[in-house]
């Protein structure tokens, strides 16, 4: 369970830096190698965690022997191929959300996991979330069943820039990467795959390329539904923000942090060990390569997301 665990990091942005710091709170892991697309920037970021080489080539990363496993915060249409890269080279991978934007794609990196044996997981951060984890615990006991989940997902994004106000270099997309969340947590939290899916989506932006609004409806086979709107045109809170409606309460989990229907916060501090969804994603990802088994979040655990996806992008076409 001590064993030591040494990461390499691809894409050292704003998503990359919330992984370094989760990763510094769990021991026995060292951070050996930073992939980035400017050097400059990827050794600045390597000094400041203690990773002694810095590159902008990730085969030159995934060829070096103290690297066991790496951590994928790169653009979305490289996710899939970079998965796939790392297993052949025989690391474990962690591939941020959303796995692929081309369901063939992410069916390819099942298959290379399968062929190699090793950790292959995807950031769905939402299965770790404590907010999640106390609702998904209350529906394990038989206490709790979901009749509809109400889910927003809004940003104010109307320029090409990321968490940080940096300017991107791809373009983030409604479907493949944020709806994936939802879409996965309600399978996931209702334990029933969606069998009815629905999607709108508003004009398209003459520069991006892609809808800046979008509206999802989904049925799941035990008969809970799922209503999701998502834009990143929104001047307001910024976020996603879980209403789950069921048979005993309603809760509202706004990231880590989780509320009753009448807006009274809940305790979750004693759910896990820590209140960070990302470092309990990392801390899985990290067990199950010590343990040898599958992670929650696998990436065939999480493919079915990708099917319900794949299903909607041909709607909207």
């Amino acid at each position: 369970m001590s064993q030591s665990v040494r990461i390499a990091l691809a894409g050292p942005g704003a998503f990359g830096i919330k992984h370094l710091d989760a990763l510094k709170n769990i021991d026995g892991v060292e951070v050996t190698s930073i992939i980035g697309r400017e050097l400059p920037k990827a050794q600045e970021v390597a000094q400041k965690y203690g990773a002694k080489h810095a590159t902008t080539n990730l085969d030159e990363a995934l060829a070096r022997p103290d690297v066991d496993a790496v951590i994928l915060c790169t653009p979305t249409q490289l996710h899939a191929q970079q998965s796939i890269a790392a297993l052949q080279a025989g690391k474990h991978v962690q591939v941020e959300i959303p796995l692929c934007d081309k369901l063939e794609e992410g069916r390819a990196v099942v298959e290379a996991q399968k062929k190699s044996g090793l950790v292959a997981m995807c950031g769905h951060t939402r299965r770790f979330n404590p907010s999640h984890q106390f609702v998904r615990k209350r529906i394990e006991a038989g206490e709790f069943h979901i009749q509809q989940m109400d889910v927003q997902t809004y940003f104010f994004r109307r320029t090409n820039r990321n968490a940080l106000g940096q300017p991107r270099s791809w373009t983030d997309h409604l479907l493949w990467h944020h709806a994936a969340h939802t879409v996965d947590l309600f399978q996931y939290q209702t334990g029933s795959r969606v069998v009815k899916a629905n999607a709108v989506q508003g004009p398209i932006h003459p520069q991006l390329g892609i809808a800046m609004d979008m509206s999802i409806q989904l049925k799941a086979e035990n008969g809970a539904i799922c209503t999701l709107s998502l834009s990143f045109n929104n001047e307001g809170p910024l976020g996603t923000f879980f209403r789950y409606i069921g048979d005993t309460a309603t809760y509202i989990a706004r990231y880590d942090d989780l509320f009753n229907g009448k807006e009274e916060k809940i305790d979750v501090s004693k759910v896990d060990v820590s209140m960070n969804g990302i470092e309990l994603q990392d801390r899985e990802f990290i067990a199950a390569i010590r343990e040898k088994r599958e992670p929650n979040a696998s990436v065939a655990k999480v493919l079915p997301c990708y099917e319900v996806l794949a299903q909607l992008e041909q709607q909207l076409q």
